[in-house]
């Protein structure tokens, strides 16, 4: 964003230079042109500094639990959600007319709280509409990322899909659905979303993983993951490499297979991609990736003839 926001020096100097320095006599002369040069650097970096800042939609905020203010939002939830099933209201994220609401659910009063499950519900705050969006355990939500130009940025979050299992780590992006005033979850194919992670590889196989949270040279953000299928002797390895996004001319979302020289440069990509926050990228330390960046050269047969060799030889003679 900042990179974006500055103003070049070269434009500060020139408007300085046409400044009309009557207005501001009292000035010194050898100082006019000091102080409008560093006077518009601090304009500049007065109103860059919010925008760098500035992550969640100007139309979003987290309600605080202890406001009188908020007060009326709470217990609207609360009455919404009272026929569903939950034990505690973790957050309410409200914006324009509805609100991202995150519970918990505990099976019984002695159980610990590592082992809560959570649900994130739609709830409309002009009627009493509620729909559940996902369900998991271990919700962490991350950075508000910008999946789309001229739209708000959305609430990216990974989750779990089992605790005391060989699980599957998933993640999505929260957004507000203009048309239809509620909340929404990105690339859900069922009751899940993107996965980018398992404990659970299919037997006999090693399995190396990643994924990263990748930056467009135009700011967009976008998701890809690779999962390298080794079967040892039995077959050839099997990459599969997927890009998650937004289409840039219709918005829709996109779940992409990349082949050929795509896969390799998402490859390439995610083994040097470092990570803009937590959890947004894993996998990078791995030997796989070691080996994709810096490839070990093959080794060629040696077709030059020796250094002591004079092209002197003879076939031996024929016996008599």
């Amino acid at each position: 964003m900042i990179r974006e926001s500055l103003v070049s020096i070269d434009a500060i100097a020139q408007f300085c230079r046409f400044v009309d320095w009557r207005r501001v006599s009292a000035i010194p002369k050898s100082m006019r042109f000091v102080s409008c040069f560093y006077g518009l650097i601090a304009a500049v970096l007065t109103v860059v500094a919010p925008l760098s800042a500035q992550q969640a939609p100007d139309n979003f905020r987290w309600v605080d639990f202890h406001s009188a203010k908020e007060a009326d939002t709470i217990a609207w939830v609360r009455r919404s959600l009272e026929p569903e099933k939950w034990t505690a209201i973790r957050e309410i994220g409200v914006e324009y007319d509805a609100a991202l609401v995150v519970t918990t659910l505990r099976s019984t009063p002695q159980s610990e709280p590592a082992d809560d499950t959570f649900t994130v519900w739609s709830l409309s705050l002009t009627s009493h509409l509620v729909a559940p969006l996902l369900k998991g355990v271990n919700l962490r939500l991350l950075d508000w990322m910008l999946l789309s130009d001229g739209l708000p940025r959305e609430l990216g979050a990974l989750y779990d899909d089992c605790r005391e299992c060989l699980g599957t780590t998933f993640i999505t992006a929260f957004y507000y659905d203009f048309p239809h005033h509620m909340w929404s979850a990105r690339w859900m194919r069922g009751a899940q979303s993107v996965p980018v992670w398992t404990a659970n590889p299919p037997a006999g196989v090693a399995l190396t993983q990643l994924y990263a949270v990748l930056v467009e040279p135009n700011g967009r953000q976008l998701i890809g993951t690779w999962s390298h299928f080794d079967y040892g002797t039995e077959k050839d390895p099997v990459d599969s490499v997927f890009r998650y996004d937004l289409d840039p001319f219709s918005g829709l979302e996109r779940t992409q297979l990349l082949t050929g020289k795509e896969a390799d440069t998402m490859k390439q990509r995610l083994c040097t991609a470092l990570s803009e926050g937590p959890e947004l990228a894993r996998g990078q330390d791995s030997p796989l990736c070691q080996q994709t960046v810096k490839p070990h050269p093959e080794r060629r047969p040696v077709t030059t003839p020796p250094g002591n060799n004079h092209g002197q030889s003879q076939p031996p003679k024929a016996h008599r």
